[in-house]
């Protein structure tokens, strides 16, 4: 079996990173997760015990800017611990989780142990959002995935988030520089950063992202509830298939080592296997 670590970095984000920890703890073990807390004035949750935790400088107040130091700070770690090592690195934001198809039976480290990556790895995209006037507020303590059913197929959270060797991720983990992407079978990555209209407009009022820019930003994302309350959900199997492909060889101009789908709106149901994942 391969050896894998999963990192992130949160700044007053506890709500999904107790959830990042419950998961990747229970597929990779706790002792392989590599936190980063932005900012001397964050304090660590208690479900960040058995992992390795760090606190460090704030890197940047604005959105770019920190974006930017963010990723090649987050790159430089994902370097460290292949050179320490690991065979793999998933790098990941809070809110999102690679995920195996249930329907193989067997849990992403086994999936990845069997898979070969050669450079990087990057999982289909899938972005969550709330349907109005059919499903409530989210609850903590019960997975997501029991009270959220329908998400857009979303090129920009297709990643090239699993890395075999020390790359440089773009912003946001969207992008390795310099390097094509693979995107693989039966392997998903779930965003749920917008995915509750009422934590999204909490949101707003978090002073210290409105003070980085992140308000136009968080506005925007607020349209993948509007699809998935207003758009017919399809069929999740032939979606999925069609995605990959097209997401496979289809490409922006302006980055080659991106994925496109032509700007298409496609919501999926996504199907009762996967109610108990996260």
């Amino acid at each position: 079996m391969k050896k894998i670590a999963a990192l992130t970095m949160v700044r007053n984000d506890d709500f999904y990173l107790r959830k990042w920890v419950e998961y990747y703890g229970a597929q990779l073990g706790p002792e392989n997760l590599y936190i980063y807390y932005d900012g001397l004035d964050q304090v660590p949750g208690d479900f960040c015990e058995g992992t390795n935790t760090f606190v460090v400088e704030k890197i940047g107040t604005q959105l770019v800017a920190a974006e930017k130091g963010r990723l090649t700070f987050l790159s430089g770690k994902a370097a460290d611990l292949l050179a320490g090592g690991y065979d793999l690195v998933i790098g990941v934001d809070a809110d999102e989780f690679v995920v195996v198809d249930p329907a193989l039976g067997i849990s992403l480290r086994e999936y990845l142990s069997r898979t070969k990556v050669r450079n990087s790895l990057s999982a289909l995209g899938l972005d969550f959002g709330q349907k109005l006037g059919e499903e409530p507020d989210i609850t903590e303590g019960k997975p997501f995935l029991q009270q959220r059913h329908y998400a857009r197929i979303c090129t920009r959270y297709t990643k090239p988030s699993i890395l075999a060797k020390p790359l440089r991720w773009g912003s946001g983990f969207h992008r390795i520089k310099g390097h094509n992407f693979h995107i693989a079978k039966d392997l998903y990555l779930l965003h749920f950063g917008y995915f509750d209209m009422k934590r999204l407009q909490d949101r707003f009022a978090d002073k210290d992202r409105i003070a980085q820019g992140w308000g136009k930003h968080m506005k925007k994302r607020s349209a993948t509830i509007m699809m998935v309350s207003r758009l017919k959900a399809r069929c999740f199997e032939p979606w999925v298939k069609f995605a990959r492909i097209c997401q496979t060889l289809c490409r922006p101009p302006y980055a080659l080592n991106k994925p496109a789908m032509f700007e298409m709106r496609l919501i999926v149901r996504i199907p009762e296997r996967f109610s108990s994942i996260v």
